[in-house]
């Protein structure tokens, strides 16, 4: 699903901290089984915790399963792109 402004729509879903559904994907920059990040429609995404391990991913659908015990989740600030004030202010 698309929002007004063509970005994917995101969601992140976790159960019992074990299984972490999410929605919006866009890419995998790096993955083991301590750490995952993805990048999202909202920024990217770490996920740290132990035993990780991607069990679905779908780019096409923007959708993948992270498995393992999950400690953190946390997101990188999305980098805005500037219009024309912010391109005139530099």
């Amino acid at each position: 699903m698309q929002s007004a402004e063509g970005a994917r729509e995101h969601t992140v879903t976790l159960v019992d901290r074990r299984k972490l559904s999410l929605t919006g994907v866009e890419d995998v920059d790096c993955f083991n089984e301590q750490l995952v990040v993805l990048r999202t429609s909202q920024g990217t995404l770490t996920v740290a915790g132990a035993g990780l391990n991607i069990s679905r991913l779908s780019l096409e659908d923007g959708r993948a399963e992270v498995e393992g015990e999950v400690d953190a989740l946390e997101y990188s600030a999305v980098k805005k792109k500037g219009g024309l004030l912010g391109r005139l202010l530099r």
